[in-house]
């Protein structure tokens, strides 16, 4: 099968490139080598490679040519730091999905999987004693400055238990990046129905692993600890340290991405399908902060108590969906990957070299 992979020289598609190789598929990739995500040429992937952005119709309908099913990673992550980013956000990620897709229409292309995310959801669930599953609010500035963090039931006040969530959750984007992604979504399902394709959304959790950016204003945290750690600094862990995530595997992340592009180029799926993707297990901040820089060697982590506006308190998922219907299976473990990424190589960034 040929596959389109946007973005396919960035951190998670280039592992995803390898992934389709492995797995006797021919991946195209089509990269922009934007400066804030690559200062100077990455080592490209073993492909066939197509410099131009996917917000250019001509450059995508060249590379569509003879491609059975497009992997759509190209978009700009992370929280951003102000809502002066939002421009540079919707036209990345909303305006260049549309542009692919009512180029993927045009050539008959009708296999699609998405980079998803899982901060569509906004706050993950939550269980109050008294009044069964909630939704939480926004938390309030003065609740995270009194280092009052955790959500409280808005019914009655009282603490929440935090659980898992399921695909069929209600979306409640909390940031300019999350509602960027729903949008994306919103896109895939309106040009699935348009044509009668097919797509899947893996909803990403926390994503790391070999080849993460360096330290960034828009990498994840895992990759600010091990900046941090490189640097021989301690990491800086905001608020309590005790938020939940799902910290998933790169290489798991890609297999996924191979599983469900087979699924759709067969016919498996429908208009669109959600699937959360992560590895099952979660972990607060706090302890992915502690095992990294175990396996590094120090120094320990600092909780600072500082919080980011838009950040969530907890947020896991449940995959078991991906597992059931697809046979996904993630196979490294949390110690191991940990242990892998504290001596991994890391992607030059941009901030780095500025």
């Amino acid at each position: 099968m040929r596959v389109l992979v946007t973005g396919g020289a960035g951190f998670i598609g280039s592992h995803i490139v390898t992934a389709l190789r492995d797995r006797g598929h021919d991946p195209v990739v089509l990269d922009a080598l934007l400066p804030a995500a690559h200062p100077g040429t990455p080592p490209l992937p073993d492909a066939e490679f197509v410099r131009a952005d996917v917000r250019d119709a001509g450059a995508v309908r060249a590379a569509l040519r003879g491609v059975d099913a497009v992997c759509h990673q190209a978009a700009m992550v992370g929280l951003g730091k102000d809502f002066v980013d939002a421009p540079d956000y919707v036209g990345c990620n909303d305006l260049g999905t549309a542009v692919l897709l009512a180029e993927m229409a045009a050539a008959g292309v009708g296999a699609l999987v998405l980079a998803g995310s899982m901060v569509v959801y906004g706050e993950g669930r939550y269980t109050c004693g008294r009044h069964g599953t909630v939704r939480p609010g926004p938390r309030r500035t003065e609740d995270l400055t009194a280092g009052r963090f955790e959500p409280l039931c808005p019914d009655c006040g009282a603490e929440l238990v935090p659980g898992l969530v399921g695909e069929d959750a209600p979306t409640d984007p909390r940031n300019v990046y999350a509602t960027t992604k729903l949008a994306q979504e919103h896109l895939a399902a309106s040009w699935a129905r348009c044509v009668e394709g097919r797509a899947v959304s893996l909803r990403y959790h926390n994503v790391y692993g070999p080849g993460m950016p360096r330290d960034t204003p828009y990498a994840g945290v895992a990759s600010f600890f091990r900046s941090a750690l490189a640097r021989g600094e301690a990491p800086r862990v905001y608020e309590d340290g005790a938020q939940r995530r799902d910290f998933v595997h790169v290489a798991d992340v890609a297999a996924a991405n191979a599983v469900a592009l087979e699924a759709v180029a067969a016919g498996q799926a429908g208009a669109l399908v959600a699937y959360n993707t992560g590895s099952g297990e979660p972990h607060t901040v706090g302890e992915m902060a502690a095992e990294l820089a175990s396996a590094h060697g120090g120094p320990a982590p600092v909780v600072t108590g500082e919080f980011r506006l838009g950040d969530v308190r907890h947020i896991t998922a449940d995959s078991a969906r991906l597992r059931e219907e697809l046979g996904w299976r993630p196979v490294v473990g949390f110690a191991e990957g940990m242990t892998e990424f504290a001596r991994a190589g890391q992607r030059e960034s941009a901030a780095a070299i500025g």
